[in-house]
């Protein structure tokens, strides 16, 4: 996915709100507000990919502030807020009759859960609209590959799920274990560090992913997205060799369509701005569901 002109005020906005967190140093802030506008304006073209420059831009604010993780208050309380209102999601899961109707539960409680994101220009959520989100999110469903991803859930002996924020994460438990029960071994990538509000092992701990996937590994790098040539060899590997990978939030969405594909990626998110929106070719604040493969051979 490419920018649109409105991806430009975006990453400004939520550079600098990210550098307030950052630092209360004045002198700081300034270098580096110049340098995020320096980034940009050498990088902010047609042909550029928001989380690419995300990631530039996040890594820059770390780098002049010293401050590795400007999000970690937000990111506690995301877990703190998701898991005291993860039983509510859990028994919505709970009440579906068939394999069938609990896959499609969970995948819309993962996909309700990526309403977590901070200091976008023009979006904010509460935490206490995620019990309403999740009850109505058939009716925010605007893309529905859902009954396609459960077929290839059910064909898969190996699944590689790519989590997106902190808090959200808690929500994606629900997920796993339907895909568990299936019989797939699921495999769950985190961060390796601190980016943005994006999940890190710390955060998967802290949820208590470890109690559910097969195994919880690491991206080997921060990207916002996926950027393969960053990536570590271990995370490489179950990525080339996954049966299916699932993907959640935006960030996913705007680097894997860079990517030729060669495995069904099935990416769940909300589309909190209205270029991820316009690239889907949905309105803005809805659940999609997208599968995205090469043909069967």
């Amino acid at each position: 996915m490419k920018v649109e002109a409105e991806c430009g005020a975006c990453l400004l906005h939520r550079g600098w709100l990210e550098i307030q967190k950052a630092t209360d140093d004045p002198l700081l802030r300034f270098k580096a507000l110049s340098s995020l506008l320096n980034l940009l304006a050498e990088g902010f073209n047609p042909k550029a990919v928001p989380a690419y420059l995300g990631t530039k831009r996040d890594r820059l604010i770390r780098e002049i502030t010293g401050n590795r993780d400007p999000y970690a208050e937000k990111k506690r309380i995301s877990n703190q807020r998701a898991l005291e209102i993860l039983p509510m999601a859990k028994n919505m899961v709970l009440q579906g009759t068939s394999a069938k109707a609990r896959f499609r539960k969970a995948c819309l409680s993962a996909i309700v859960g990526n309403i977590m994101e901070f200091d976008m220009l023009g979006y904010s959520f509460k935490f206490g609209d995620i019990g309403k989100l999740i009850a109505q999110a058939e009716q925010d469903l605007a893309i529905d590959d859902i009954p396609e991803v459960f077929s290839r859930a059910k064909e898969a002996k190996s699944i590689l799920y790519l989590t997106d924020n902190a808090g959200e994460i808690a929500f994606d438990i629900l997920l796993v274990q339907e895909l568990e029960k299936l019989g797939a071994r699921v495999v769950v990538a985190v961060k390796e560090k601190p980016i943005f509000n994006d999940a890190t092992m710390a955060d998967a701990k802290t949820v208590g992913m470890h109690e559910v996937a097969s195994d919880v590994i690491t991206l080997g790098t921060d990207t916002i997205g996926l950027i393969l040539e960053e990536v570590s060899d271990e995370f490489l590997s179950h990525y080339n060799s996954a049966d299916l990978v699932v993907t959640k939030g935006m960030g996913y969405a705007e680097t894997l369509t860079e990517l030729e594909l060669t495995s069904p990626h099935a990416l769940l998110l909300r589309t909190k701005c209205q270029p991820v929106a316009n690239s889907f070719e949905v309105s803005k604040n809805r659940n999609v569901a997208k599968l995205m493969f090469q043909p069967r051979k």
